[in-house]
Order: C-alpha cells, then structure tokens, then sequence
C-alpha cells in the first residue's frame, strides 16, 4: 500500500478526534489540537478561545458524561495546501451518571452537524477548530411534506 493520500490522513486525524471523545482520554485530545489560538463551539455553549479554555471544556464534558458514541455521517473533507475543513453529522448516543442502583443512566439520542478545521503541522493534522451545531428540524418531515402555506396538498397553483 503506498502512501496515504492528504484526504485519508485528515480522515484518520477526525477519526481519532471522536475515538479520543468516546474513551475519555483527556490527556491523548489535548495531543490532537493545535498550540495556541484554537476555538470550540459546543451545542448551545458560546464560543471558547485558547487552548485552555477549549481542553477545559472537554475536561468538563467527559467528566459529566458516563457514556458517549459518535457515529459520522455525510462526512466530507477539503483540503487546501496545509488547512482542511471536515463536515459532518455527529449522531450521537451519550448517558449520564447510573442510576442509584448501579444500573445504567437513561441514553439520549442527538444529531450534531459538526465543521472540524486541521491544520498541517510536523507531527501531522491537528485540530484548529471544531463547531457543533444541533439538528432541530427533521429533514425527512420537510422533504415529504406537500402541503404549502395555505394547506393545500397539491401545493401552490401557477397561473398559466
């Protein structure tokens, strides 16, 4: 196999991002982004500038949630010469702290459209900027829904 392609390798660094996420390794996410000026945006948070602010956030996140999984859809990657710009639906699975009895807390589903920017550096990709934004509408109730405004099933009438 030769070597990989600029795509496959951002592809890899976004990869490992969310497998970093899912097993809590604080310690091996900090390794992933940039030094620096970095930013984060998380699902109904403001935005967090600067490194610490950013790898607190994450401390914060895995340190409230019991159980997480990410499953990537629509993923699309661009890269121009040393910046590449990853989309994708986040669908996640995620559960709080177990119930008082041991059993396992209640799992949440939510889907996530993400914009994740990796910057080239000598020790490879590493995250510049990751932004999170919640689906609130459900695409399939908008794309099959043939009544317009008005009520009217046929939709709007064009006059000829």
């Amino acid at each position: 196999m030769g070597p990989q392609t600029d795509i496959e390798l951002v592809e890899q660094a976004n990869t490992t991002l969310y497998e970093t996420i899912e097993r809590g390794d604080h310690e091996a996410l900090s390794e992933l982004w940039l030094d620096g000026q970095v930013s984060v945006v998380h699902p109904g948070w403001p935005v967090l500038r600067g490194r610490g602010e950013v790898l607190r956030s994450y401390a914060l996140i895995m340190a409230n949630t019991e159980y997480i999984q990410f499953f990537l859809t629509d993923v699309e990657i661009d890269v121009v010469g040393d910046t590449a710009l990853v989309t994708c639906t986040e669908n996640i699975l995620s559960g709080g702290p177990a119930e008082d009895d041991g059993t396992v807390g209640p799992l949440i589903g939510q889907l996530v459209v993400a914009t994740n920017v990796f910057k080239r550096t000598e020790d490879g990709w590493r995250v510049w900027s990751h932004h999170g934004s919640p689906v609130l509408a459900d695409r399939e109730d908008e794309e099959g829904d043939d009544e317009d405004a008005d009520g009217d099933e046929n939709g709007p009438v064009s006059g000829v």
